[in-house]
């Protein structure tokens, strides 16, 4: 046997088959539903990843306003930011977020980018994440293909 013939091809930019996908986020859990599109938007679902690259899809999650949360999270949970200011540390819950604009957006960002990795990296992969609240986007230039995230695991 030729151990030679065996190469690990390792992706790069260039060679990464990025598609575009679109998720109806429909009654899903937030942070079981995030685990999913993080893992797509890394690309671990495909037999190519390669962990330095950027080499997952293009994620588009409609109907992000109808997605829930378990338990009291909704109303319980806490959401942390600081102004920068001295006494400028703000709490909001996912209610008062949802009556925002784009604060369905801010969870689900926030529930991703802690699933991505840390650096240069994880910035750019949440680029490529586009949340809509409501049935309608404008990324059909792109023909997406619509997966049923619960099939994935």
């Amino acid at each position: 046997m030729d151990t030679l013939s065996y190469k690990t091809i390792s992706v790069n930019k260039e060679t990464a088959k990025k598609e575009w996908v679109v998720i109806d986020a429909s009654d899903q859990v937030v942070g079981r539903l995030c685990s999913k599109v993080a893992k797509l938007l890394r690309g671990k679902y495909k037999p190519s990843f390669t962990p330095h690259v950027d080499c997952g899809d293009n994620v588009i999650l409609i109907n992000a306003s109808k997605v829930v949360f378990t338990g009291k999270k909704e109303t319980d949970k806490v959401y942390t930011r600081y102004t920068g200011y001295p006494g400028g540390q703000r709490f909001n819950t996912p209610a008062d977020l949802r009556t925002r604009k784009n604060g369905v957006d801010k969870m689900i960002r926030h529930a991703v980018k802690g699933m991505l990795p840390k650096g240069r990296l994880g910035r750019a992969l949440l680029d490529n994440l586009y949340v809509f609240e409501g049935t309608e986007h404008d990324k059909a230039a792109q023909k997406p293909k619509a997966i049923d995230i619960n099939q994935y695991k």
